[in-house]
């Protein structure tokens, strides 16, 4: 079986602004989350911050044999994620599964993505 069941992003910001019409040019933090196991994942996200306490959980689930790109500003429950804040975030799943963070930074318009698998923080 691949993957692991906790995974640290040490590195998270989404600016508040963007340029661009529609959701594919709206800047972004993204976790791609990986299952390939065949049953479904739960997937737990909490974020920590610099200067006040961690919130979280917030609760995906990932389906067996399948992948999901977790959009962090579409997160919403506890709270929304908040723009212009620098933030890191634990993921940690009930199954083995594979993090990989993107970002896309669309301020300006020659856009900037960035990409780097998560840290396999876990045990399989």
């Amino acid at each position: 079986m691949i993957g692991q069941t906790t995974w640290a992003i040490a590195e998270g910001y989404i600016p508040s602004e963007s340029t661009g019409e529609g959701r594919a040019m709206e800047s972004h933090e993204t976790a791609c989350i990986l299952n390939p196991n065949d049953r479904d994942a739960m997937v737990e996200v909490t974020l920590f911050f610099a200067d006040r306490e961690p919130v979280g959980p917030y609760r995906v689930a990932v389906p067996a044999r399948r992948t999901r790109h977790l959009r962090f500003n579409d997160l919403s429950e506890p709270e929304r994620v908040p723009r212009d804040t620098d933030y890191a975030s634990l993921l940690r799943s009930d199954v083995p599964v594979i993090v990989q963070h993107s970002r896309l930074d669309s301020r300006q318009a020659a856009l900037a993505l960035m990409s780097a698998l998560a840290y396999p923080a876990g045990n399989s």
